[in-house]
């Protein structure tokens, strides 16, 4: 294997389930490859929010000087998103040297070990960060936290974004449930940063019972802030007077929150200066993120992908004013709970345009119209289904005027396929017609 499009296509090959939940063969590779580092880890794990707190962890410390390696998933359009080192994308041929690393260690004097696809790429990169001579190391948590291939590495700080219903089938049907597994991730007397306001108890008493000491929004840290600016406050520190994340979004205070307290807890080995703070803060980017782009029509993208990150969508919609007509192009996985989201969405949506996706995970379109219809009750609104969202958005396009406003939302893979030609300017054909 030679390109890193053969190196994913072996990954997808290796193991029987797509995901398959453990860290028993994932510890058995890493230790054979002797993987370790020898900088301060910060792991984030939570049902929403994981990302855009990990951009801003990332933007904060570069503002500080700090050598920084990033790991999220998944990635939008091309699988090298996933890692940054010093602010940038990594490269394909970084890479591939990693994913040889993997494969000898995986087929060690001929004993085969079976490794998912995310097993095997989150080794590769987690090598790739740690022969990167890096001063401080953040990993997203992909699914849960406990079993998560990310956990096989102690952190020095973790920290727990909103906690709710998603991958019910693997994680529990209740928030106590998930909350046990997202809890996973903390570690005897080391910082568990928990930034959801009201966290389940699991979460509480897994600290309790681990010996981490617990931070939470409302006891240990807090935030307040007016329509100008805003404040934190926690244990020994505190910032006024700061701008609001360049990430926007109601939610991004509660996020920025629980980063502000991560890197608080860690102020002996990062420390960092209120103007890094207020930096990072004013630069930090991470799209499809409740991404607004300016055109005629206004383009919305928004990964939202679960009851509770579509709630949190609807309200941002909310706050953006009056628009005469709201289109919502919408694809989704088979195993999401979408009669909440559509729900929640059906107020603000004017025309909807259901779209398949490139993957046998996901829900049909014409699934997801027909799951719409079930539920909704207003008659002026109206729907259709195409086989791409690159379709869809061409037919929200033709169908708007240059006031209106388009979101595309529902699944990593509605706004990647939106984002793969790179970002589009809209401008609706009614336009000076």
């Amino acid at each position: 294997m030679k390109t890193l499009s053969e190196w994913l296509a072996h990954c997808e090959r290796l193991h029987p389930q797509t995901i398959d939940m453990g860290l028993g063969r994932v510890r058995v590779v890493a230790a054979r490859m002797a993987l370790a580092f020898d900088c301060p880890i910060i792991t984030v794990a939570g049902t929403n929010g994981k990302g855009s707190s990990c951009a801003m962890l990332e933007a904060i410390l570069l503002a500080s000087g700090y050598r920084t390696g990033v790991y999220t998933s998944p990635h939008l359009v091309h699988f090298e998103e996933r890692c940054r080192i010093r602010g940038d994308v990594v490269t394909a041929t970084d890479l591939i040297a990693c994913f040889e690393d993997v494969e000898r260690a995986r087929v060690l004097n001929g004993d085969e070990v079976s490794l998912s696809y995310f097993e095997f790429t989150t080794l590769a990169i987690l090598r790739l960060l740690a022969k990167s001579a890096l001063d401080v190391v953040i990993l997203e948590v992909g699914l849960g936290g406990r079993l998560d291939a990310v956990n096989v590495l102690d952190t020095d700080c973790a920290l727990i974004t909103s906690i709710d219903l998603d991958h019910m089938a693997l994680l529990g049907n209740d928030r106590e449930s998930i909350g046990f597994e997202k809890a996973g991730i903390m570690r005897p007397g080391r910082p568990a940063v928990v930034s959801d306001p009201m966290p389940p108890q699991s979460v509480v008493d897994h600290a309790a019972r681990v010996g981490a000491d617990l931070w939470r929004l409302g006891h240990d840290f807090n935030f307040s802030g007016d329509k100008q600016q805003w404040g934190w406050a926690g244990r020994g520190r505190r910032y006024a007077g700061l701008a609001y994340p360049a990430l926007r979004g109601a939610n991004q205070l509660v996020n920025a929150s629980g980063v502000l307290a991560a890197l608080t807890a860690l102020r002996d080995r990062l420390p960092v200066t209120a103007q890094a703070v207020r930096n990072g803060l004013s630069v930090v980017e991470l799209p499809g993120r409740f991404q607004i782009i300016p055109g005629q029509p206004t383009l919305v993208l928004d990964v939202a992908h679960n009851p509770h990150s579509v709630a949190a969508l609807a309200e941002n919609l909310d706050a953006m004013g009056f628009y005469p007509c709201t289109h919502a192009v919408f694809g989704a996985m088979a195993d999401k709970d979408v009669a909440p989201m559509l729900a929640r969405m059906g107020p603000l949506v004017d025309k909807w345009y259901f779209t398949d996706l490139p993957t046998t995970r996901a829900a049909g379109g014409d699934v997801l119209h027909s799951r719409w219809q079930a539920g909704e009750s207003r008659r002026d609104v109206s729907a259709s289904v195409f086989k791409s969202p690159g379709e869809a958005l061409q037919a929200a396009v033709r169908a708007a005027d240059p006031a209106d406003r388009i979101v595309v939302f529902g699944s990593f893979y509605t706004v990647g396929g939106i984002l793969e030609s790179g970002v589009p300017r809209l401008t609706a054909p009614h336009l000076g017609a």
